[in-house]
């Protein structure tokens, strides 16, 4: 059985996006019956696993000229294309198109697919499955992700269900890319960009506890910026 699921095409990233499809749908089913101070605490609640998870992968880093140049960098590229605004321009899109008066639609997509796309898991399971195993990682992954969405999808509604888009075009591209470079990856390049990842992760956390607004979508180019300089110089 193993054997027939391994010759699935990105099987991992295509489980973990039909988990957070079935998690967020069971927690929309609970969405209108929660009251907004069981909400509120879960949201802090993710908000502080979030910093705590930026945190201990920003101190993989070995290499802080790696990590300083890939955010200030990709940063600055993120500002320049505005990929903040083109994200909440889809969302506002698909949720007109879709007639959802839910006015935490957009931030419900746009934290969920930075929480469920930046995390270690996703880029150490997407690697692994390009390599070549079997999706160990991006299995746990999707069971995390699936009780995360039920709570995610609690609190902030049917955006979380749409984020399973972005999760599985972005695990799945990231799992071609390994294939098509298994013979460069090595473990202080990925050490790195799980680096970049767990500062993006931070500032999502900051967003998420209202402490301060951080266009983090704008510095998702951070993160294949440290892919790059990680080529060049490790």
């Amino acid at each position: 059985m193993t054997a027939f699921l391994e010759h699935i095409p990105a099987l991992g990233s295509l489980t973990n996006a039909l988990a957070v499809l079935l998690g967020g749908l069971l927690g929309l089913s609970a969405h209108s019956r929660l009251p907004e101070r069981f909400s509120t605490i879960t949201f802090q609640a993710i908000g502080l696993f979030t910093l705590f998870l930026g945190i201990h992968m920003a101190t993989k880093t070995q290499n802080f000229l790696i990590l300083i140049f890939s955010i200030v960098g990709g940063s600055l590229l993120g500002e320049l294309c505005d990929l903040d605004g083109v994200l909440h321009r889809l969302a506002e899109g698909v949720k007109r198109r879709i007639g959802s008066r839910d006015d935490k639609f957009v931030e419900g997509f746009v934290t969920t697919s930075l929480l469920f796309c930046t995390g270690s898991m996703a880029i150490l399971g997407a690697i692994e499955e390009g390599l070549g195993g079997f999706p160990n990682l991006l299995m746990a992954k999707s069971l995390l992700d699936g009780i995360a969405s039920i709570a995610l999808a609690a609190s902030l509604g049917a955006g979380v269900l749409l984020a399973s888009v972005p999760l599985f075009l972005y695990q799945g591209a990231l799992t071609l890319f390994a294939g098509a470079l298994q013979s460069t990856l090595s473990e202080p390049l990925i050490n790195e960009v799980s680096a970049v990842g767990g500062l993006l992760l931070l500032g999502l956390g900051i967003s998420i506890l209202e402490i301060k607004a951080i266009r983090v979508v704008n510095m998702l180019p951070s993160l294949l910026l440290a892919l790059l300089l990680g080529l060049l110089f490790l």
